[in-house]
């Protein structure tokens, strides 16, 4: 703070008790006069970061994605490097302490009240008084970007329509082409982390097409707009309050604010509380930078890493069903040895019997049939989307020259919309079949409720929801 605001508030001070309420408002003061006579316009949202285009054993190797051999005793997540020009820091700082010191109010008749409130929170938690009203005179509410919150592309389109979208031939050649030019690096990085490299090269391509869409989104305006309101304002706040710390402490500056419309930054899109406790210096020049390749991709694997990855554990496997097969087994986790009592036969590669994997069916009976491991929950610690993680794996593998998937997708089938879902899950639990909840959105909690009526009404228990096999409940 100046010292003409400090002289400012001293004399004001021998005439009243300054408040954290009236604080804030002699702050926010600039802001709120600065923002009448306009209204608040929407920034353009980037195009969806899906690879073109938008939270973490041992087994044979041909069905891993790596070469070379690591060695058994990793490195501790706070170890510091002995050769600071060839190993990167693992960088784990403590979290910080994210406590309102004010339960927020559950709704705000503008985008002004909200402003006002969480600069009153954010202060008493300790930010800079400044800083504060710096961010927020940046933002402006977007409804474009609340919009977006609502209705990610994984939750509206068919699994294949987003894998092989994310899997094209021309993204397959790009992460070929930057996985080959930046060889060292990714070596570095898995001799370090002990995580695949193609999978953080994957990852790299499906959040910002190898460093090409970064996001051109006011970050303040983002973030601001999801708090007051989106489905998530809790979680935004947080991110706020995330970057007013990254801010301070060098990793964003304020002349580079843009990210998307979500909050993501830099090659790999982290949100800001994430980078704050992954984010690592990959290139050793002092700073741990989101936008700059080696500090991303670096962090990347330090978060996979720090979420429990099992290095040479490939995340899926695809099998094929015996014919009388008991689709009640779907969802359920067992070792392999125990999945191959049951007739279950891999297409091709190994997997250690006793490894643990979960059956999963994208498609249902009718497409791939896929056991997943450990690592294919740990890529969902990134993006809590079973379809993300199987594009990211199946990038992942075509960028190591390995193949695809044998079994082909059952594309005549045409997806449900949002309010014939709507129907879908009030009918399923008028019947009885409870799916927690009406939003339109098919989770596992209506899969499941699903695949309990597709077993008391004669079905092929898949879960897999589609006009046909859902028509009889959405007319």
């Amino acid at each position: 703070m100046n010292n003409k605001r400090l002289l400012e508030l001293s004399v004001l001070s021998s005439k009243a008790v300054l408040t954290p309420s009236v604080l804030t408002s002699l702050l926010l003061a600039p802001m709120i006069l600065s923002g009448c006579g306009s209204y608040p316009v929407a920034s353009q949202p980037e195009t969806p970061i899906v690879v073109d285009e938008t939270g973490r054993h041992s087994v044979s190797r041909p069905l891993g994605y790596y070469s070379g051999k690591t060695t058994a005793n990793n490195a501790s997540p706070t170890s510091q490097p002995q050769q600071p020009t060839y190993q990167p820091p693992y960088y784990q700082p403590k979290p910080p302490i994210y406590q309102p010191a004010q339960p927020k109010s559950s709704n705000y008749n503008n985008f002004m009240q909200w402003k006002t409130d969480f600069a009153r929170r954010a202060i008493e938690q300790g930010h800079d008084a400044d800083a504060v009203q710096r961010l927020l005179s940046m933002a402006q509410y977007s409804p474009k970007v609340v919009s977006l919150d609502s209705n990610q592309a994984e939750f509206v389109k068919m699994p294949w329509q987003y894998v092989e979208k994310a899997v094209s031939d021309a993204n397959i050649r790009t992460g070929r082409s930057k996985y080959a030019t930046n060889a060292n690096l990714f070596a570095r990085i898995q001799q370090q982390y002990h995580v695949s490299p193609y999978v953080v090269s994957a990852i790299w391509g499906m959040e910002s097409a190898y460093g090409k869409v970064t996001g051109g989104n006011n970050l303040a305006s983002a973030l601001a707009s999801l708090a007051y309101d989106g489905r998530r304002g809790e979680f935004a706040e947080k991110q706020l309050l995330s970057l007013l710390t990254l801010l301070k402490r060098g990793d964003v500056s304020w002349s580079h604010m843009k990210g998307s419309w979500a909050g993501g930054m830099g090659h790999t899109q982290f949100i800001p509380a994430t980078w704050l406790v992954q984010g690592v210096d990959g290139d050793y020049d002092g700073r741990r930078n989101p936008w700059a390749m080696a500090d991303a991709l670096s962090s990347t694997a330090n978060y996979l890493h720090n979420s429990g990855w099992v290095d040479g554990l490939s995340p899926f496997v695809e099998i094929r069903l015996p014919s009388q097969f008991d689709y009640q087994q779907i969802g359920m986790s067992k070792t392999m040895g125990q999945w191959q009592n049951l007739g279950i036969q891999l297409i091709s590669g190994y997997m250690n019997p006793q490894v643990n994997a979960k059956l999963w069916l994208p498609a249902g009976k009718d497409g791939p049939a896929l056991l997943l491991t450990r690592n294919f929950d740990v890529i969902k610690r990134y993006n809590n989307s079973s379809s993300y993680a199987l594009a990211v794996s199946l990038l992942a593998k075509q960028i190591a020259y390995q193949g695809g998937l044998q079994q082909s997708w059952p594309k005549y089938e045409q997806p449900l919309s949002k309010y014939q879902v709507k129907q879908l899950q009030q009918q399923l639990t008028n019947l009885g079949y409870d799916t927690k909840g009406v939003d339109g959105v098919i989770g596992s909690n209506t899969r499941k409720a699903f695949q309990r009526w597709q077993m008391s009404n004669g079905q092929v228990a898949d879960g897999f929801i589609c006009q046909r096999s859902a028509q009889s409940l959405i007319r």
